[in-house]
């Protein structure tokens, strides 16, 4: 018995696919609302602005923020494609909105779509796994710091080895680099 539409695209969903969109904005962990009409399902990205404004109640400042004319695309490297921007000139219309792990639940409660409900569990897990890659990364720091000290002694003292034999005599190093 073949898929249904709505099970291939879940069945195509990813925790990983979902990651690569979650940004860092704020110091703050967030998806941007186009991107969150994308995963929650064929959901134009105005219809999703116009649900958060009518339930804007749902929304306080840790679940979601708009983001504000220097943080808009085309000065913090977000994909201006999947941004709601209409611009004449330089006046920018729509600012994004950004969605934390728990906007975006309240985003598909809001829409209550079987979509979104059923990818809201995919976005959790894929913010849960973010914070325990950044869990980790503390010890891969200070792991490759301590690698990259171990390297430039070796670099140091490679170059010390090496200085006499490439260039034995200092005057002539110095008659070499002024010709």
């Amino acid at each position: 018995m073949p898929l249904s539409s709505f099970k291939q695209k879940l069945a195509m969903t990813t925790t990983g696919s979902i990651e690569l969109v979650i940004q860092e904005i704020r110091k703050r962990r967030v998806i941007l609302a186009a991107d969150l009409a994308e995963v929650y399902g064929a959901l134009p990205l105005k219809r999703l602005n116009e649900q958060v404004r009518r339930n804007v109640e749902r929304f306080p400042n840790d679940f979601m923020f708009q983001l504000t004319v220097e943080e808009a695309p085309s000065s913090a490297g977000i994909k201006v494609a999947n941004c709601d921007l209409r611009s004449r000139g330089q006046n920018i219309k729509h600012l994004p909105y950004a969605f934390t792990e728990h906007g975006a639940v309240m985003v598909a409660n809001v829409l209550r779509s079987k979509r979104a409900i059923a990818m809201s569990v995919f976005v959790v897990r894929a913010f849960v796994k973010l914070r325990e890659v950044l869990a980790t990364s503390d010890e891969f720091s200070s792991k490759l710091n301590e690698l990259e000290r171990k390297l430039t002694n070796r670099q140091d003292a490679h170059e010390q080895a090496h200085s006499p034999i490439v260039c034995p005599n200092p005057r002539d190093a110095g008659a070499a680099t002024t010709s």
